[in-house]
């Protein structure tokens, strides 16, 4: 009992929502922009992944203490409990994010794992620099200092890794507007080639027809000299030829 009256003491649950419930609600400021109205329902799902992950590993934690006599102050017990809350929550907390980016086009869906490893990782450093301090449950007053430590690491996380996502979502916006300027610019050039390509080929082919009618035009001309000539030669030339021959004798 002794053990878990000490438990009790470090209030590591209380000090876990105010650092997560800081977290989320500052990320859930800047990214709303991003997940559109997607954001609205992010403290939420988080919210409710943070319950059912301590309904879950709080019946886990307290059998191990009491009935295995497991420490949850000396090596190997408090690894071994803080491992089995770390998996609950961060499947739990990864799930929850994941569901929600999963509906947006541009958000990574790899940020969910990654933003849950780095709040845990943040919350065992505060935990360990602030072990000797946590004594909510005994004195909420004694306790401010280290409250107030979890709320701004909790709000420095949430910023930091909303910010983060934020940035990459903007380059990722940024490379898509790109993108899509030189696919349309792209599109512009090879439509400009095939219109000149067409009116070129008109062009050719309005050439060619030219050709064409100026050479029948020439051999019927040339056809019609040659039956002209040829009429002349058979029928003679009363009016000049003949005259023209007398004149010499």
């Amino acid at each position: 009992m002794r053990i878990l009256d000490n438990w009790l003491m470090l209030d590591y649950l209380t000090a876990g929502i105010a650092k997560w419930m800081t977290l989320f609600g500052v990320q859930e400021s800047l990214l709303e922009f991003r997940l559109g109205y997607l954001g609205r329902y992010w403290f939420l799902a988080i919210s409710a992944s943070l319950l059912l992950s301590f309904l879950l590993s709080a019946p886990i934690t307290i059998a191990l203490i009491i009935k295995f006599g497991v420490d949850p102050f000396t090596f190997p017990g408090n690894v071994i409990l803080c491992a089995i809350a770390a998996v609950i929550f961060g499947v739990m907390l990864s799930l929850a994010q994941w569901l929600i980016l999963r509906k947006s086009e541009i958000t990574p869906r790899i940020f969910a794992l990654i933003n849950t490893v780095i709040g845990i990782l943040v919350y065992f450093l505060l935990v360990w620099l602030n072990e000797g301090t946590l004594e909510w449950s005994g004195n909420p007053f004694s306790g401010w200092k280290t409250g107030l430590v979890f709320l701004a690491g909790g709000a420095i996380t949430g910023g930091v890794t909303g910010k983060a996502l934020d940035f990459y979502c903007e380059q990722m916006e940024r490379r898509l507007i790109q993108l899509e300027r030189e696919r349309q610019e792209r599109e512009t050039k090879e439509r400009e080639r095939i219109e000149r390509e067409i009116r070129s080929r008109k062009k050719q082919e309005i050439e060619k027809l030219e050709r064409e009618a100026l050479e029948r035009f020439r051999i019927e001309r040339e056809m019609a000299l040659a039956e002209e000539k040829k009429w002349y030669e058979e029928h003679g030339d009363d009016d000049f030829d003949y005259e023209f021959n007398e004149d010499e004798e």
